[in-house]
Formats: structure tokens, C-alpha cells, sequence
């Protein structure tokens, strides 16, 4: 049974003694290392008597080191030969000081942070390199036996992102092309020429809206659910059983989530422009008299159909772009909640920022093409 450390301040043969007793370990020091500490604070040079100590640890031999420290006389602290070892590792321990690590230089630290970036960057190309190889391997194994390909799961997929998502995509793309109409009545209206409003409507929801809104509602709802569906699988090892049981996750989860998005976008891309039309039908006979026969037969008259094949041409490279970018984060998922969420976020910022620049670059080529 372990008794409580304490200690006595006596004068004894013309010197002042420190007598410690009890064990001084961990669990008995309580308050008695800062009673010391203060006990000896007053005195100039003391000498301690460790006869009487049970037990001793670190903690006890450091409360006491640190106790004495400056105020030990040269030959005041003996310890008894079973403690001298120990007293000897407190000791070199607690002369070891440590410096406080300066501030790098900025230059240095903006170097630093430059290349940590650009191999960030150069690891993730080479990560999505090899996702999109793993995903071309599965792509040849089904198409050399299609029998492999999951119709189901595709078929599932495709109502979960596309036809449940027609209400989101209709009302939104109406809203734009109301938008859409609302300015070119007020601007056009300014030159006389606010007849022109259907070519601007029409040309501004079949080449760009159509298919960019519902891209973009796409990321944030299909590339988020794709990352949390994957990802959530690769937490609980689902895809690793997977791999055991000779099933390629590629061909399992990826593929279908790939042809379910080539199937959906270009539907939903006609609910778009259908949408949007009706949006600017409705504000161009609200607003400037026009009438919706008027409005339709100037949209096939003067803007035809090429602007919605235009449009319609971003689809597959929209909805590889959006599969790819979820199911990727979805397989660099870690093993906790947090890694999920931030791989959901960034598949969803990852998917939006995509669009935006395919969309910039078809614009460029189309431009350059004349189209």
C-alpha cells in the first residue's frame, strides 16, 4: 500500500534539511510538489535527506529537481543508489531546451507552397489518368461481353438522376428564359427593336442555357450523391468484399452511373429548352404583345434548330464529366465521415468549375468554326 508523499523543512548541524517521506510517484503527488516548490522558494541553499522516501517515479524525481533547482547546496541531493539512475535521466531530460521554430522566410514559404501545389496538381491529373484507365479497361471488357453490363442499375440510376430530376430542371430553365426575356424586352425596347427579344430567347436557351443549367444542377445533385454512394461503400469496406469476391467496382458502380448520365442529360436538355422557351412565350406576350404563335414561327424562321443541336452537343462531355468527378471522389473516399464530406464537396466544386470551363472552350471552338 502506497503512503502520501510529504516533506519537513528543519535546521539540522547549521544547514537547512528538506526530509522527504512517503512515495513521491504520480498518483501521490497531488499538491505536494507545489507545497514544496513554495516551502523552498524562501530558502538560499537547502539539502535534501531521501532516506525516508518509499517509491519514486519520474514525476517525483522531476517535482523534486525541479523544487531544488538553484537552491541545492553542491553536495545537498544524494540520492540512494536505486534511485541515482533515475535521478540522472530526470536530469539530462530537463536540460534539454527547446527552440521555438522561427518563422520561415516568406520568399521561402511562398516557394514552398508554390511546389507543394504543383505537385498536388501533378498527383491528381496522374490519379484521374488512371481512374479514367481503370474506367476504358471496363468500358472494353462490355463492350467485348455486353451481357456484363448491369441494365438494372443503369435503368434505376437514370430515373434517380433524370426523370426525378425534370420538376428542378423545368422550373429552373423557365425561370432563366423568363429572365432572359425580361431584359431583352427592357434593352431592345430602348432601340425600337424589341422584336428581336425571341432571337435573343431562343438563341440564349437552345445554345447555352439548356444545357448548362441542367449540367449544373446535375453536379449538385448527381455528382454529390454519386461521391456520397461510392464513398459512403468504401467506408464500409463494401468495395474492397467487392474486389475479394472478383467483382470490378469499375464495372459495378462506375459504368452504370456513366451510361445513366449519357442517357438522362440529353432528355433533360429537351425539358430544358422546352422550359425555357415557355419561360420567354410567356414574358414576351406578357410584355411586349407578342403572341406565342408569332413567337414560335419567328424562332423557326430566323433561329432554326442548329442552336439546339449545339447545345445538345455538350451533353455526353457534360455527363462524363459530371460521372467521372463524382464516382472518382467517391472512390477516394477515407475511412471517416469527415474525408466523405470534404470528397462530397469537392466533387460538387470540382463538377461546377468543369462545366463552366467545357462550356468556355465549346463557345471557342464553335466561334472558330463559325457554328
Amino acid at each position: 500500500m502506497s503512503s502520501p508523499a510529504d516533506f519537513d523543512v528543519r535546521e539540522r548541524d547549521g544547514a537547512r534539511w528538506v526530509t522527504l517521506t512517503g512515495d513521491w510517484t504520480a498518483i501521490n503527488l497531488d499538491r505536494v510538489a507545489g507545497r514544496l516548490r513554495a516551502a523552498l522558494s524562501r530558502e538560499r541553499e537547502v539539502r535534501f535527506d531521501l532516506s525516508q522516501v518509499g517509491r519514486c517515479d519520474t514525476a517525483g524525481v522531476f517535482a523534486i529537481l525541479s523544487a531544488g533547482q538553484g537552491r541545492t547546496a553542491a553536495d545537498g541531493l544524494t540520492p540512494p543508489p536505486a534511485l541515482e539512475r533515475l535521478f540522472e535521466l530526470v536530469a539530462n531530460a530537463t536540460r534539454i531546451t527547446t527552440r521555438p521554430k522561427g518563422r520561415p522566410w516568406s520568399l521561402y514559404a511562398m516557394a514552398e507552397r508554390l511546389g507543394r501545389g504543383l505537385l498536388g496538381v501533378g498527383a491528381a491529373f496522374y490519379e484521374t489518368m488512371a481512374f479514367f484507365g481503370h474506367l476504358l479497361v471496363a468500358i472494353g471488357r462490355v463492350t467485348a461481353h455486353p451481357r456484363r453490363i448491369r441494365w438494372a442499375a443503369c435503368f434505376s440510376l437514370a430515373e434517380r438522376a433524370g426523370l426525378d430530376a425534370i420538376p428542378i430542371v423545368a422550373v429552373t430553365t423557365f425561370f432563366i428564359g423568363a429572365v432572359v426575356g425580361f431584359l431583352g424586352a427592357n434593352e431592345l425596347s430602348q432601340f425600337g427593336a424589341q422584336v428581336f427579344a425571341v432571337e435573343l430567347i431562343g438563341i440564349a436557351v437552345m445554345r447555352e442555357f439548356n444545357i448548362v443549367i441542367t449540367a449544373v444542377l446535375l453536379a449538385g445533385r448527381s455528382a454529390s450523391a454519386f461521391a456520397a454512394e461510392i464513398g459512403a461503400m468504401k467506408m464500409n469496406q463494401e468495395i474492397d468484399a467487392m474486389r475479394t469476391m472478383g467483382v470490378d467496382p469499375f464495372e459495378a458502380l462506375v459504368l452504370p452511373r456513366f451510361l445513366a448520365l449519357l442517357l438522362t442529360i440529353p432528355l433533360l436538355t429537351f425539358v430544358a429548352t422546352l422550359a425555357g422557351l415557355a419561360g420567354g412565350i410567356l414574358v414576351s406576350w406578357w410584355v411586349l404583345n407578342l403572341s406565342p404563335s408569332f413567337f414560335l414561327e419567328r424562332i423557326v424562321e430566323n433561329v432554326g434548330a442548329t442552336h439546339f443541336w449545339v447545345g445538345l452537343s455538350k451533353a455526353p462531355v457534360m455527363a462524363i464529366t459530371i460521372a467521372g468527378i463524382g464516382c472518382r471522389q467517391g472512390m477516394e473516399v477515407g475511412g471517416d465521415v469527415e474525408s466523405l464530406g470534404q470528397r462530397v464537396t469537392t466533387a460538387v466544386v470540382h463538377a461546377i468549375f468543369s462545366i463552366i470551363l467545357i462550356d468556355a472552350v465549346f463557345a471557342l471552338v464553335y466561334m472558330k468554326l463559325n457554328v
